[in-house]
């Protein structure tokens, strides 16, 4: 186990209950062991969807400041 990994599990152990297992649920899930998680199976377009924003992202192409308030707004949000 990581040293990394090592002060994640001890800064949980002061955590509720509740907080511990929402935590493990994740690990779990992250580790490929979680038996709730069933993985989803992706369309041709959408691994192209992805490659392509992948691809923009790798160019720095991202919205503006500006372009993400008005999308907000949008929503009232």
């Amino acid at each position: 186990m990581t040293r990394l990994l090592e002060q994640a599990l001890e800064a949980a152990r002061g955590l509720p209950p509740d907080a511990q297992d929402d935590i493990a649920r994740v690990v779990l899930r992250l580790a490929g062991t979680d038996d709730e998680t069933v993985p989803v199976e992706l369309s041709g377009d959408e691994r192209a969807s992805i490659a392509a924003s992948k691809a923009a992202a790798a160019r720095g192409e991202f919205a503006t400041d500006a372009q993400v308030r008005a999308v907000w707004s949008k929503y009232g949000l």
